[in-house]
């Protein structure tokens, strides 16, 4: 596959176990991947990013890796695999891995043998004594709620898990843990992977292990000492040799000045970050599980300080709105009723145009919703139904706290990709095992069939969206200048490069608005809109009804 300019890509992201099932077993397959080449490679993006089929016991879907040389059975086969890896590149596309190198599932060989008191492999991670009233090493926090630490009664001892108990975290200090990194990547390097994704990488350099006064403990452990050592080391050993492979880092709770070194262009780690910060606006701090409204006003700041900053020092984001830890777009900025196609159209139009390179995540483009589940039962992720119990620990109400994880859920994201209107959306065949987790009940208003034949539809504007990004050099490679950075209703910003010019203009709510403000247009072209009759306004001003978003293009300033 000839070498592609990942600022003029786009990467589309799977999530194989809510994907497209072909054995009827009720969960997604590679082979269910495989049968859907062709949709991604009409929707036009560069790459697919495919969440984990690596062996594991699914605690954390995937994210629990045991095994990283061989393909779960629940998955597929190295065969199928590799006839994916194939068949994605005769369509141009390559294939984009998730490695989770952060943490390794408790049933992996290296924690066993740990387990079994083994020296060297006890030094693959972080066994510490506790304090001398035997409570835990630190007060950190778990990511899925608990303490971090997990008590081991045969070496009186504590290992470490950032995340769910049964991923013990990797100790990156043992230069023995990064050859055997070096060694997965590279293995699948020779397999005609063309892309890596690394989970929660800025976590992999854990600092000092002492209490939190303040906090969960991420400061001890996020955007570490060594941490751009060991990318830099990593990438010089393995990707680095390959000048046809991108890779992103997936950074939890990053400082941009990190990322600037993360994702330099000359700093050698790596391709691009993606980054989190626009996506706790509905947060109350780092508090995510709260009902509060969205801060249209710290989204902009967020997104634009990124988009600058990242620009000054030469360094390239990640830009997308979702993924399989996050709620749908469409239900979380925009509408699901009246507006679904216009506010679905428009905050594509906001993140396609940005600088950076976009991710479609899985239904996005058909404008997928949130779940419309009634009961905790029908939840599956293991962070979602901890919290249920712990908010009523809290003080909550069972209701309240379900309407909580109702909206914030991760399984919003990870209800079956709705290709049809039957039974069970297409994801599977109607004679199939019911699926692993429910099917939306609008699949049958929302879906990619009724899509293709609709030349209105959200995904012939994300079509438009990508196919624009190639032709237009000012998307993937202008400078960026926010607009209406204090305006309440507009989300706006100019794009800058050799002559041409680009203006961005979107109104994030369902009213309609007028932005006095707004920039002059003459001698621009409106070349995607998500209203069929925008205009150039004769009098100044923009008037943009719900939803609207434009983008106009001038090839000459």
């Amino acid at each position: 596959m000839a070498e592609k300019d990942f600022r003029k890509s786009v990467v589309y992201q799977i999530y194989p176990k809510s994907f497209c099932d072909t054995n009827k077993d009720g969960l997604g397959d590679i082979r269910g991947v495989i049968s859907k080449l062709d949709y991604i490679k009409e929707l036009g993006v560069d790459y697919i990013w495919s969440t984990p089929f690596f062996v594991s016991p699914q605690n954390d879907n995937g994210y629990d890796v045991e095994d990283y040389y061989n393909i779960d059975p629940r998955y597929g086969t190295m065969a199928d695999v590799e006839e994916l890896i194939a068949e994605a590149g005769k369509r141009g596309i390559g294939l984009m891995f998730d490695m989770v190198f952060n943490h390794v599932s408790t049933r992996h060989e290296w924690f066993q043998k740990a387990m079994e008191g083994d020296p060297y492999y006890k030094d693959f991670f972080f066994f510490r004594k506790g304090k001398p009233d035997g409570s835990a090493p630190t007060n950190w926090e778990s990511k899925f709620g608990g303490s971090a630490w997990e008590y081991v009664e045969k070496f009186d001892e504590y290992y470490l898990h950032l995340f769910d108990v049964t991923q013990a975290d990797l100790n990156w200090d043992n230069e023995n843990v990064r050859k055997e990194v070096q060694k997965i990547v590279r293995f699948w390097m020779d397999k005609g992977v063309k892309g890596f994704r690394f989970d929660v990488v800025n976590l992999i350099s854990k600092g000092a292990f002492e209490d939190d006064t303040e906090g969960d403990g991420r400061k001890y452990y996020t955007d570490g000492p060594n941490i751009h050592k060991y990318l830099k080391e990593l990438h010089d050993m393995t990707f680095g040799t390959d000048t046809q492979i991108v890779t992103v880092g997936e950074m939890s709770s990053t400082s941009i000045e990190n990322c600037y070194q993360y994702a330099g262009r000359d700093t050698g780690e790596l391709s691009m970050v993606f980054s989190f910060h626009h996506l706790k606006v509905d947060f109350m701090g780092n508090e995510k599980w709260v009902l509060v409204p969205a801060d249209f006003q710290k989204l902009k700041d967020i997104i634009f300080e990124w988009q600058t900053k990242m620009t000054e020092h030469n360094a390239w984001n990640a830009v997308f709105w979702c993924n399989h830890d996050q709620p749908r777009v469409v239900s979380r900025f925009g509408d699901e009723g009246r507006y679904w196609k216009q506010s679905a159209k428009m905050l594509g139009t906001i993140i396609h145009c940005l600088r950076g390179t976009p991710y479609v995540y899985q239904g996005e483009e058909i404008g997928m919703t949130n779940t419309d589940f009634t009961d905790i039962s029908q939840f599956r992720d293991v962070e979602s139904l901890n919290h249920y119990c712990i908010l009523q620990e809290k003080g909550l109400s069972a209701s309240d706290a379900f309407r909580i994880i109702q909206i914030h859920s991760r399984d919003n994201g990870r209800t079956p990709m709705q290709w049809d209107g039957t039974k069970y959306a297409g994801f599977s065949s109607e004679d199939g095992k019911e699926p692993w987790i429910g099917v939306n009940e609008n699949h049958t208003k929302i879906n990619a069939g009724d899509q293709l034949k609709d030349e209105d539809s959200i995904f012939r504007y994300y079509q438009k969206l990508i196919a624009m990004r190639k032709e237009l050099d000012v998307i993937a490679y202008g400078d960026i200048e926010p607009l209406a950075e204090g305006d309440s209703s507009v989300f706006a910003y100019r794009r800058c490069w050799k002559g041409q010019e680009l203006i961005v203009t979107a109104n994030f709510y369902g009213k309609e608005y007028e932005w006095k403000k707004a920039p002059k247009l003459e001698g621009f072209k409106c070349v995607l809109g998500n209203y069929p009759d925008t205009k150039i306004p004769e009098n100044g001003g923009l008037t943009l009804r719900p939803y609207e978003a434009a983008v106009w293009y001038s090839p000459q300033i």
